[in-house]
């Protein structure tokens, strides 16, 4: 008998032994009963509902295929993106639109190092955290969980994550695919053509594998017409065989797969996260021969493989405890927050002298009124599954007080009345507002009665469940609604793109009667801005974490540069956007969305893709050196970059292709980018790493560049006029 057990295989494999043949040798010491039970989760679907729904979400790890005989440690989860959602307390770092908004992927992938590090502490080895889906539509809940609207910018920050994620827990890259309606996402069926499927909503995913992502979870909707969980295009043939990934895919949780056995066939490894479907339905498959022993073996030998491999290359010293929600991480969601904020707007008033700019405050300022329901909120956004419990959230109200000097007066008026706001407003030299939405406006959401075709996915409660079910049942699928930490009742697709109408009141009346009117807008996806002109400066602060408040203060204040760019556009109106019905139980996607939409329908966006000021000027210029790499699909471009102020700053440069032959194709899209600190009158060479793979075309199983030859544009920010132009002669060399 053999007494090959986890940890022996693991020292052999990190040895330098292959982890497929260790996994097979474990694999062959498992039981019937364990080879069923690595495949989903390990705790009692009753149990665990009743735990998640009265006490809290992921407040332990979700475990997966522990085998404790073997001292097989399984898949310890915890979700994301904002951090280590795992119990209490842990850093709570802006979400990865602001995150997105830095166009600084070295920085996310410091972040993705702390959050591993956090997640190994408190006894997890799996993150469900690097989320990627592409926003097709702005009205999207749960767009704060992608990093922006272009499949290059969403791809280059997911491998960031997942490589500094992955020096310590397994990185689950998530949710695969087109996952980008959180209203309807568990009845929704996406039909998406062939190439834009390929061209437009997979790129960043296939990066995410190329960068050694060692798991992927499937999405809930269905994609032409099977469900993402049990999809054998996506899961076998373009995952698998198309990509070569060899780690594990999971399912998203609960209502991720609707047939046990069909999962397993195409290409699902784990269900998660509780015993439920195979573990009531693949005993009796096996039995009358719908599913085979062999088949089983596939999923088994790829869940214990990648666990295998991932001891084998974890950084081996284990994280001290004190990491958790350190100084370290703290300042680190400092930087991000302030390196995020995008300053749209930043013009002179009547209020300010010698028609500078209002913004940064002058260390002069007498007096500041903050205003808004939000200046004073610990606001971090969707308090669904991404939600961390951590209380230690500084507002805007403490970040101003922190940093304002003594001499300036500083008034709240947080209650959203107006008469207040504007009596604060017109005794103050500045007025601040910070207005925009919360969990309650947008976010994950399971709404009352939406579920219904999914009721029958829970196996039939026993005696000592009963009280648990009725409970679960009228949660999901009653009338009233959910009434958990959670709160995923509310939130869901936004109704409106626009500002609340008490906010766009607020920001009427305090701009009538103080002309210095700063407006800070706390949103995760684009705002429709009728009101902009009213105002001298405007603000996207995003859910900015933790650190949030003191980031603004930064910002505000001039102690760091206006340095976010906007890692979306956003559009003059709503006429200017894709058909969305958050309700659809069917819906098409097409290649044509964001800055690709505007661009190909010519039509002036109100900030375009990658807009953003500074409190300094930069001059792009050339010569234009162009280096194609025809057999790494890369060109390398090189351009000088001048700071032409008084003080540093940062810059974003942006490469974009461009072509006018196919009318079929978006006429511009963003190849590479590349993030630059330039000193105070300082020019500076920048070497920009671009891809070819956006200006390919999927055809048939294969790529095809869309023209032999391609205009550049090399600029800051999507149409910028003032680009550096030219062009290059590439080929493609992509053999999928």
């Amino acid at each position: 008998m053999s007494t090959l057990n986890f940890p022996t295989a693991a020292a052999r494999v990190k040895a330098g032994e292959p982890s497929v043949q260790l996994a097979k040798e474990l694999y062959a010491v498992l039981s019937d009963a364990e080879k069923i039970a690595i495949l989903h989760g390990d705790e009692a679907i009753w149990k665990g509902l009743r735990d998640m729904f009265m006490s809290g979400y992921n407040l332990r790890p979700y475990s997966h295929g522990a085998i404790q005989r073997l001292e097989i440690p399984g898949l310890q989860f915890s979700d994301g993106p904002r951090g280590a959602t795992i119990g209490s307390g842990a850093t709570v770092f802006p979400v990865s639109t602001a995150r997105g908004a830095t166009w600084d992927p070295s920085l996310e992938k410091q972040i993705g190092i702390a959050i591993g590090k956090e997640v190994r502490v408190k006894g997890c080895n799996f993150f469900g955290g690097v989320c990627i889906n592409l926003p097709r539509h702005p009205a999207w809940g749960r767009y704060q969980e992608s990093y922006g609207e272009d499949p290059l910018l969403l791809g280059e920050f997911g491998a960031a994550l997942t490589e500094g994620v992955q020096e310590n827990a397994i990185a689950c890259v998530k949710h695969y695919a087109l996952n980008s309606m959180e209203n309807a996402r568990f009845t929704v069926d996406v039909t998406c053509a062939e190439d834009a499927l390929h061209e437009v909503y997979l790129p960043h995913f296939r990066r995410c594998v190329e960068a050694g992502a060692m798991a992927i979870m499937s999405a809930y909707n269905s994609v032409n017409g099977e469900w993402c969980g049990q999809n054998r295009t996506l899961l076998t043939d373009i995952l698998r065989d198309q990509w070569g990934f060899k780690g594990v895919v999971m399912s998203d949780f609960i209502f991720g797969l609707r047939n046990a056995t069909l999962s397993v066939k195409n290409g699902l490894d784990v269900e998660a996260c509780f015993a439920q479907q195979r573990a009531q339905h693949l005993p009796g498959a096996l039995k009358d021969g719908s599913l085979s022993f062999e088949e089983l073996e596939a999923p088994g030998l790829r869940i214990l493989a990648t666990q295998l491999e991932y001891m084998a290359t974890r950084t081996e010293e284990e994280p001290d405890p004190s990491v958790f929600f350190s100084a370290q991480h703290r300042a680190l969601a400092r930087t991000a927050a302030a390196r995020s904020i995008v300053l749209l707007k930043n013009a002179s008033s009547t209020g300010t002298p010698s028609g500078k700019p209002l913004l940064p405050l002058a260390p002069s300022t007498a007096s500041v009124a903050l205003i808004g329901r939000l200046a004073n909120a610990q606001n971090t956004g969707d308090r669904g599954s991404s939600n961390i419990r951590n209380s230690d959230v500084k507002t805007p109200y403490d970040g101003l007080k922190a940093a304002l000097p003594s001499s300036t007066e500083l008034v709240l008026s947080d209650s959203g009345d107006i008469a207040d706001a504007v009596e604060a407003a017109k005794k103050a030299e500045v007025a601040i507002l910070v207005v925009g939405y919360t969990s309650l406006d947008e976010g994950e959401c399971i709404r009352p009665g939406a579920g219904n075709t999914i009721r029958a996915l829970f196996p039939p409660p026993g005696p000592d469940d009963q009280a648990v079910s009725d409970m679960v049942f009228q949660t999901l699928f009653g009338d009233e609604e959910l009434k958990s930490d959670a709160n995923l009742a509310k939130g869901g697709d936004r109704e409106s793109l626009r500002l609340l109408a008490g906010d766009e009141a607020l920001i009427k009346a305090v701009s009538e009667v103080n002309a210095n009117t700063v407006v800070v807008i706390v949103t995760a996806g684009p705002v429709i801005m009728p009101w902009r002109d009213s105002v001298p400066s405007i603000l996207i602060g995003w859910y900015a974490g933790c650190e949030g408040g003191h980031a603004l203060a930064d910002v505000l204040l001039g102690n760091v540069d206006a340095s976010g760019r906007l890692p979306y556009s956003i559009p003059e109106s709503e006429e200017h956007l894709p058909f969305f019905d958050r309700d659809a139980t069917a819906i098409t996607y097409d290649r044509w969305h964001g800055q690709r939409l505007l661009d190909r329908d010519g039509v002036q966006a109100a900030f375009p893709l990658g807009w953003g000021l500074s409190f300094t000027s930069f001059t792009i210029s050339g010569p234009l050196i162009v280096k194609p790499d025809t057999a790494a699909e890369k060109i390398h471009v090189t351009v000088s970059v001048r700071n032409n102020g008084s003080r540093a700053g940062r810059h974003v440069v942006q490469v974009y292709g461009c072509q006018s032959s196919d009318p079929a194709f978006p006429p511009r899209v963003l190849i590479g980018f590349q993030s630059i600190e330039v000193a105070a009158g300082e020019t500076v060479a920048v070497d920009v790493e671009a891809s070819t793979r956006p200006l390919q075309k999927y055809e048939n199983g294969s790529w095809s560049l869309v023209a032999k030859q391609v205009s550049l544009e090399v600029g800051a920010y999507a149409g910028d006029e003032t680009s550096v132009r030219g062009s290059v002669e590439c080929a493609s060399s992509s053999k999928l």
